[in-house]
């Protein structure tokens, strides 16, 4: 019920700042406030660290709400976000002859605040912090045999990252976006292990 109620406040928030954005902005510049909606595909694993070796990706998904609100005509926005993001990595291990591989699930909340510098109509770069919210963690030891995961205590709640990357933004409304975000803080506990996520998209602005 916490996390909903954080979830709800977060995206209301959102919505609330990108329409008064609105009231205050003038029409036809490249950068028009609203709100907006996105997902894609997460391409996720953490940094060597202190592993032998580094570890897998681990292919899973985001989903989330975003806001963009206009400081300067035809150039330069601040795009606040609130993304449930699947993350995490595997690694392969072998087992009285057997090999497998264990995939380590760790799912956030993550609310990236964005500097957005338009290029050109349609087209711009984003950076800045994201911070992020352990909501789940599990390691499921074999990704084919059904079992729900196990569940562990081995990552840190908070996560601090930097996010960057590029989106396009066709006329009416839909948006394709790609980005990358490193952690700044140690993810896993006594590895110096570090999230590495790549993500891409599509999303919808109205």
């Amino acid at each position: 019920m916490k996390l909903l109620k954080f979830i709800s406040t977060n995206v209301l928030l959102l919505a609330g700042m990108a329409t008064y954005a609105q009231t205050t902005q003038s029409s036809g510049s490249f950068n028009e406030a609203g709100f907006g909606v996105k997902a894609g595909l997460n391409y996720s694993t953490v940094t060597k660290g202190d592993f032998d070796e580094g570890p897998d990706a681990r292919t899973s998904f985001y989903v989330g709400a975003i806001a963009e609100i206009p400081l300067i005509d035809d150039s330069f926005s601040i795009q606040p976000e609130v993304i449930y993001s699947r993350q995490g990595f595997e690694r392969d291990y072998s087992f009285l002859g057997n090999n497998y591989t264990a995939e380590y699930q760790l799912d956030y909340i993550n609310v990236p605040i964005l500097a957005k510098l338009y290029i050109v109509k349609g087209f711009s770069i984003e950076a800045g912090p994201q911070f992020g919210f352990k909501i789940n963690e599990k390691i499921d030891l074999d990704n084919n045999d059904g079992n729900a995961g196990e569940e562990l205590d081995e990552v840190n709640d908070f996560d601090m990252s930097l996010a960057a990357g590029l989106t396009f933004q066709f006329d009416g409304g839909l948006f394709i976006n790609g980005r990358y975000n490193h952690s700044f803080n140690e993810v896993i506990k006594d590895t110096d292990a570090k999230n590495s996520v790549f993500q891409v998209g599509l999303g919808f602005k109205f």
